[in-house]
């Protein structure tokens, strides 16, 4: 079975190493600047964006993406348009845990995060 990770396009060690990884995120804002800053010990990324508004964003995968962030029914809702492609992130929190829900066409990937 395919990863969705292998559905992005990302290469056989890059998956690997990050199958390993245990990201540590951390979401904050500033005014209505809001950043997101996961780190690993396989790589570091952060973004920051103002909701509604387009803006840039290279991913970890290095991706060059035109990218969204709105609140939707309580979950920041993150697409991500490349290539003809398209992403959607979706970040909830359930129960006291961060569920995010990576989805693209008809494959999606949820990791949950715990509170540190």
């Amino acid at each position: 079975m395919a990863s969705f990770v292998w559905f992005l396009g990302v290469g056989l060690a890059s998956r690997k190493l990050s199958s390993l990884a245990k990201p540590i995120m951390t979401i904050s804002a500033k005014g209505d600047l809001i950043t997101i800053k996961t780190k690993s010990i396989f790589k570091n990324d952060e973004i920051s964006f103002k909701l509604g508004e387009a803006f840039e964003e290279t991913t970890p995968d290095d991706r060059k993406t035109k990218s969204i962030v709105i609140l939707d029914s309580g979950s920041l809702t993150h697409v991500q348009n490349w290539d003809g492609k398209e992403t959607t992130i979706k970040r909830k929190l359930v129960d006291g845990k961060m569920v995010v829900e990576s989805a693209m066409n008809d494959i999606t990937c949820t990791r949950i995060y715990e509170k540190v």
